[in-house]
């Protein structure tokens, strides 16, 4: 006859045992990654139609595991499938999200300041107002730019992109075109060739400042489709990462944009498949609790 003890001899609330623990925890701690791998991909869908965004793509790795040898080294193993021993995991997180520098696809726009650059890993450099007024380098493959008139001299135009951003030149300086130039040229090597209007003559406005990334993935997000440098500190060398491309290099497509690379096939069937994974962790969750349950009450 089994003797019953009541809860205060026994301690009914610690009655999971820990391999019902570790489950649990590897399946709450995996839910948890797999919803910000969710995020990463609503994020790309929701670009399906942004001029040159890149996706990204989340990778998961295995967090700490505990190796268990339950089985003789001598065991006969002719017959098993498995490696020897039970693994107790502690779930997966996501390692990193990788950017995907793949080219999208180049349309025509005829449009003289659109602008596309077919070399993948090439970006315009913008420049980004600081607070104490200076400007901030941060880079874009989105090439609809526009122009804005200049408040302090109403002789000049800037070249901008959508949110107002100076587009810079090879010396980092924005970029101004006379504002009765009646006709923009813009050709391969990124030089910006204006017609003045008075006498039809042409002239020289500067040349695109365009950057290769050397490793991309470095590239920090900074929102409204531009990409900045982390604090890569002093003993990095900022040439290994980013170098200004010449003339000779440059791949400017002047009436042409670069659509989004996301794959929307791909994408959805990552979606489909993380939400089969999220719900059958939140399946595994319940069963631990009902087994814990279950167990309690034997032993009452």
């Amino acid at each position: 006859m089994i003797e019953k003890k009541n809860c205060e001899e026994v301690g009914c609330n610690r009655r999971k045992s820990p391999v019902h623990e570790l489950s649990m925890m590897a399946a709450s701690v995996t839910m948890g990654q797999i919803s910000q791998q969710l995020d990463t991909i609503a994020n790309n869908l929701s670009n399906v139609e942004t001029t040159g965004y890149k996706s990204r793509d989340a990778n998961f790795e295995d967090l700490l595991f505990q190796q268990i040898n339950n089985a003789g080294k001598n065991e006969d193993k002719a017959t098993r499938l498995t490696p020897n021993g039970i693994r107790l995991g502690s779930g997966a997180k996501i390692g990193d999200t990788q950017l995907d520098m793949s080219l999208g696809t180049i349309s025509q726009t005829g449009r003289s300041l659109d602008l596309a650059l077919s070399s993948p890993e090439q970006f315009f450099e913008i420049g980004v107002a600081g607070a104490n007024g200076q400007y901030e380098t941060e880079y874009t493959r989105d090439g609809a730019f526009q122009l804005s008139p200049d408040k302090q001299n109403p002789n000049l135009v800037n070249l901008v992109t959508d949110d107002g951003n100076a587009v810079l030149d090879a010396s980092g300086n924005p970029i101004q075109i006379p504002a009765h130039a009646k006709d923009i040229q813009i050709n391969k090597q990124g030089g910006v060739i204006v017609a003045v209007m008075q006498n039809g003559s042409r002239q020289t406005a500067g040349r695109l400042g365009l950057v290769q990334a050397l490793r991309p993935q470095l590239l920090e997000s900074k929102g409204n489709n531009l990409f900045g440098l982390p604090n890569l500190g002093t003993g990095v060398n900022l040439n290994n990462v980013m170098q200004a491309v010449g003339a000779g290099n440059a791949s400017v497509q002047q009436g042409e944009l670069e659509g989004s690379n996301v794959d929307m096939t791909k994408q959805m069937t990552e979606l489909i498949n993380l939400q089969h994974a999220y719900q059958l962790n939140g399946q595994a969750i319940t069963l631990n609790d009902q087994m814990a349950g279950l167990v309690n009450s034997l032993i009452r």
